[in-house]
């Protein structure tokens, strides 16, 4: 398959219908293919496990990516090319993050999908006052991200995710398949196990794009309201919610 064009960046949205006419399987198949491929899957290769999601839900799986790299959308496109990665566009993002998706989308194998809130920025803060982040950062992460989110897996029984058990304490137990009950869907974290070396290594050998921020002392990125530097010896996810006992956008709770 040819390298897609920027023409495979689509932008979603609110009003967008985003689910898919094939049928999908019930939740209790779902919890069932997804207990066994935990077991069996453990401690394998990440790529066997995004072909073990791509070759069991074709279609009705997708990548979800934050654009902070592409390693993820490059792995399961090396086995399922395009494949849909899915961007929460909530309009708080760095432009460095919005140049990764669209690279993303010019030179991988893949067919992004740009995912927009109901609201704008400058609607939310007409509903709810002016920069509800600094406010009420876990109802801000709900209309921009959560919901969002919600909206675009409707159309799909598994998703795959960047999560790794490294990035912080709350990600340690992280399975590398799993049932996502919320949302009734097979949840895949294929580099679950990797290390930050790991993925430093894979970006070297694959030329994968990555955010610049990271070069100017970003452990992790978000929005830019809710992000900064981290410090020497810091986690990497220190830089999140900083004011506030929140590590979490709720995308992964």
């Amino acid at each position: 398959m040819s390298l897609v064009s920027a023409a495979s960046l689509r932008l979603v949205g609110p009003g967008a219908q985003t689910s898919t006419d094939a049928a999908g399987r019930s939740p209790d198949e779902l919890r069932t293919l997804a207990e066994q491929a935990a077991q069996d899957l453990e401690g394998a290769p990440a790529l066997e496990i995004a072909r073990w999601a791509a070759q069991t839900f074709g279609d009705r799986f997708c990548v979800t990516s934050s654009m902070a790299d592409a390693v993820l959308a490059h792995l399961v496109s090396r086995v399922a090319p395009g494949v849909d990665v899915v961007f929460l566009d909530t309009g708080l993002h760095f432009p460095e993050t919005l140049r990764v998706r669209d690279e993303v989308a010019r030179t991988l194998p893949v067919n992004v999908r740009s995912i927009r809130p109901r609201l704008t920025v400058g609607q939310q803060d007409g509903q709810y006052g002016p920069r509800l982040f600094n406010k009420s950062p876990d109802d801000c992460c709900q209309l921009r991200k959560v919901e969002p989110l919600e909206r675009a897996l409707s159309g799909y029984d598994a998703w795959a995710a960047g999560l790794r058990r490294d990035e912080s304490p709350t990600r340690a137990n992280t399975p590398v398949v799993t049932f996502d009950a919320r949302r009734g869907k097979v949840k895949v974290n294929p580099i679950a196990a990797w290390s930050q070396q790991d993925v430093d290594a894979y970006i070297a050998r694959w030329n994968v794009p990555v955010n610049e921020l990271f070069k100017q002392g970003y452990g992790s990125i978000g929005c830019w309201p809710c992000t900064r530097r981290t410090k020497a010896g810091e986690d990497p996810r220190a830089g999140r919610w900083a004011m506030f006992e929140k590590t979490e956008c709720g995308l992964h709770v």
